[in-house]
């Protein structure tokens, strides 16, 4: 039976914690999972912000908007990880798994 994969979680409550969890935090950072829109600031931000502490860090974005609304509101770059909520654990596993391979494709 193949090990299933563990990932240390770094876990924040909003943009603002997640910016100082991540200054603090000693070690690497290899994957950002944001929300797009959250209060007080939006995962573009807070992914922008985080890649200049991280620049080796991959984000992959969570949304429960519809396309329409991604683009009116969020306008993702072509090829952005974005994983559609509702999802269930298996696809979060996944998603997560496929972003950080291609972080070292």
């Amino acid at each position: 039976m193949e090990d299933e994969p563990r990932y240390a979680v770094l876990f924040a409550l909003n943009g603002s914690e997640a910016l100082a969890v991540a200054s603090h935090h000693g070690g690497p950072i290899h994957l950002l999972l944001t929300d797009l829109a959250m209060p007080g600031m939006n995962g573009r931000d807070l992914a922008a912000l985080m890649k200049v502490m991280r620049p080796d860090m991959v984000v992959l974005f969570m949304s429960g908007y519809n396309d329409s609304e991604i683009e009116r509101r969020d306008a993702l770059d072509p090829g952005v990880a974005l994983l559609r909520k509702p999802f269930t654990l298996d696809e979060l596993a996944r998603a997560v798994r496929e972003a950080l391979d291609r972080r070292t494709a």
